[in-house]
C-alpha cells in the first residue's frame, strides 16, 4: 500500500493526532492526495516516513544546528547536533557519522508500530562490531529511511558519544567532541543554521505499513536483540 492508504489505515503519532488528522480529514480527496504526494520542498526531499501538516508551519529544509542537552539527574550538559538531510544522501550521512563511535558499539532499535501503546518500545544489543552492524544496516536501508515507526540509536558509552537516526528521519549526535560530525555534515553540503526549524517542531504525520513491521522484526532478530 502507498502513503495515502497508509495515512488513514495505519499510524498516527505525535503531532499527527488528533489535530492534524482532523485537519487533513476535512480536505477533499484531491487536496489530500496532492499534499501527501509532495515529497520535495525546493532542493530538499523527504522520505516516505513523514509529512508536514497541510498548513506548512514548518517547511522542511536541509540544515543542522547546535543545542545542549541538560541531564538533570547527573547534573551535566551534553552538546548536541540536530540535522535534517535530504533523502538522497541521508543514509550515507548517517552511516558516516557512525565512524566516530569506535569499533565496538551498542545499538538500540526503537519501534512505535503498536498503536495500542504510548511512546515506543526499545530493543538493545550491546557490544557489536561497528563494521558488522553497518553491514547489516545496509540491508535494511529502505526500512530505516521510509518507516515512520522505526528509529535507531548507536552509541559508545565509554566516550560517551551517540548517533540517532530517529523516526522523523532527523540525525542527532550527542557528545563532547562534535567537530568531526560537523565536518561530515559539511562534506554532504549540509550547513549550520541556528534558526532552522525541524519538522518535529510543528504538527506532522508519520507513515508506516505492515511490511515495515515485518522488516523491523527481521532486523531485530538479525541483531539478536533483547527487549
Amino acid at each position: 500500500m502507498g502513503i495515502l492508504k497508509e495515512f488513514f489505515n495505519n499510524v498516527f503519532r505525535d503531532g499527527a493526532a488528533p489535530a492534524v488528522t482532523q485537519n487533513l480529514r476535512q480536505l477533499d480527496r484531491r487536496q489530500l492526495e496532492s499534499h501527501l504526494a509532495v515529497s520535495r520542498y525546493g532542493k530538499f526531499e523527504l522520505t516516505d516516513a513523514i509529512r508536514p501538516s497541510f498548513d506548512l508551519k514548518v517547511v522542511p529544509q536541509e540544515a543542522f544546528r547546535r543545542e545542549v542537552y541538560y541531564d538533570n539527574m547527573n547534573n551535566v550538559s551534553i552538546p548536541v547536533l540536530l540535522g535534517s538531510v535530504s533523502k538522497e544522501k541521508l543514509f550515507d550521512t548517517f552511516m558516516e557519522l557512525l565512524d566516530s563511535l569506535g569499533n565496538i558499539v551498542d545499538v538500540v532499535l526503537e519501534s512505535s508500530h503498536d498503536r495500542r501503546k504510548n511512546g515506543h518500545i526499545d530493543f538493545l544489543r550491546e557490544n557489536i562490531d561497528l563494521p558488522v552492524l553497518k553491514s547489516v544496516l545496509y540491508d535494511y536501508e529502505d526500512l530505516l529511511l521510509n518507516d515512520g515507526c522505526t528509529g535507531i540509536a548507536v552509541l559508545n558509552s565509554s566516550i560517551p558519544h551517540e548517533v540517532q537516526f530517529d523516526e522523523h528521519k532527523l540525525l542527532i549526535v550527542y557528545g563532547e567532541e562534535l567537530n568531526e560530525s560537523e565536518t561530515i555534515f559539511h562534506n554532504y553540503n549540509v550547513y549550520r543554521n541556528e534558526s532552522v526549524r525541524f519538522i518535529t517542531e510543528a504538527e506532522h504525520v508519520h507513515s508506516s505499513r505492515e511490511s515495515y513491521r515485518a522488516r523491523f522484526n527481521e532486523l531485530k532478530l538479525h541483531l539478536g536483540m533483547d527487549y
